[in-house]
């Protein structure tokens, strides 16, 4: 089976090993051919072809130009290639989604709808994702006659919004997002003589407005106040890495808070979970996250905001601490897990055992078979295809 994916992921393109680049390495296993159309990147791309069958196509064009491209290119590598689907990682204005259905009615072969997440859902960082969910409404309601079916990849929140929007079950095609190398993100004890902790609570995404960034500033700064380890470590990079700097010198906060933009490999930000007491998020939408799976992979506990799949993971409070939107909220679920060593260790031991069933084989065995068995009751992929 040959697919086409329409991504927003440019990190592969400049080198940049993220998750994107790990999942095609097990992809490229089940599909015969893979070309990922992607988004411009921000410098000259370096990198056409990974794992020998998975093939990157950066636009050369901005945003404005995308569903043009993708309409265009899409088709030139059909005609060439012989795709059996079409994958669309959906989000923002939707022109992936858009590009994606236009192609699919030019060449015939069916485009799946990926929704990760919808901006503003459950909860509207601001105006813009209040507007953002309102796009995201229309562009299901439109592409629900194009597409045989929309992906999410959590199994309450997602399903739940598009079932209000009116997509019927048989529509929604669940398919988690998270597989993590469980051989690489493991428990590990520290070096001889070497201290366990390098900083109390960990960030670990973009920097954007719905991760509540300022949020983990101000409960920081409260357990400043209440006495409790705060040392913190902020991992990433986006629009907001100014004003989130500015919000922690104002908070008096700079002399035990560090930034450091990107970890240039899985290993070495495993190692930043392992030395790191507690992983928060603080989000107020998300599909996973997977940062905090990672992290629980580890055995470090999470302090998370119910988004995604930790309200599945966190409801139970024995992996971590599910806490309300608040920094107040995120600063009590916090400080237990800081000020008490045993409980510390006693959650992200469970947390660790809990995450097992994301193990990277298995989970995008999943993900895989589900993109052969949609393509099959298309039509596109006989019986007897892996």
């Amino acid at each position: 089976m040959k697919l086409l994916m329409v991504s927003g992921d440019r990190q592969v393109a400049i080198g940049e090993k993220g998750p994107f680049h790990s999942m095609q390495r097990e992809f490229s296993r089940w599909f015969d051919r893979i070309d990922v159309l992607c988004p411009r990147p921000p410098k000259p791309p370096t990198v056409s072809c990974i794992h020998e069958r998975v093939f990157f196509h950066p636009a050369t064009c901005g945003r404005a130009g995308m569903v043009r491209y993708i309409a265009r290119r899409g088709a030139e590598l059909v005609a060439e290639h012989g795709h059996q689907l079409i994958v669309s990682h959906d989000y923002g204005w939707f022109y992936n989604g858009v590009g994606s259905a236009l192609l699919a009615a030019r060449t015939g072969v069916p485009y799946l709808s990926e929704l990760h997440h919808v901006p503003g859902h459950p909860v509207p960082a601001d105006l813009r994702e209040r507007f953002d969910k309102l796009v995201a409404r229309v562009y299901v309601a439109w592409a629900a006659s194009r597409t045989p079916a929309f992906r999410v990849v959590n199994s309450t929140e997602m399903p739940a919004l598009l079932r209000s929007w009116g997509v019927p079950d048989e529509r929604i095609l669940v398919l988690p997002s998270l597989y993590i190398d469980l051989a690489t993100f493991r428990p590990e004890p520290p070096a001889a003589g070497e201290e366990r902790f390098d900083q109390d609570v960990l960030y670990v995404g973009r920097l954007v407005n719905n991760k509540g960034l300022d949020r983990i500033v101000d409960a920081l700064a409260m357990l400043a106040r209440r006495g409790a380890p705060h040392r913190a470590l902020f991992v990433g990079k986006g629009p907001l890495a100014k004003k989130l700097r500015q919000q922690v010198d104002a908070a008096r906060l700079a002399g035990s808070t560090r930034f450091v933009e990107w970890v240039d490999t899985p290993a070495d930000l495993a190692r930043l979970y392992r030395r790191s007491r507690v992983a928060v998020c603080a989000s107020t939408c998300e599909g996973g996250p997977r940062v905090t799976v990672e992290a629980m992979a580890c055995a470090t506990p999470v302090v998370s905001t119910p988004v995604g799949v930790m309200t599945e993971l966190l409801q139970a409070g024995t992996a971590g601490r599910l806490v309300d939107f608040t920094a107040r909220g995120l600063a009590d679920g916090l400080e237990p897990l800081l000020r008490d060593e045993a409980l510390r260790d006693r959650l992200g031991a469970q947390a660790c055992a809990d995450v097992q069933r994301f193990e990277y084989t298995a989970a995008l065995e999943v993900y895989a078979r589900g993109l052969h068995d949609l393509a099959r009751r298309c039509g596109t992929l006989r019986e007897d295809a892996r």
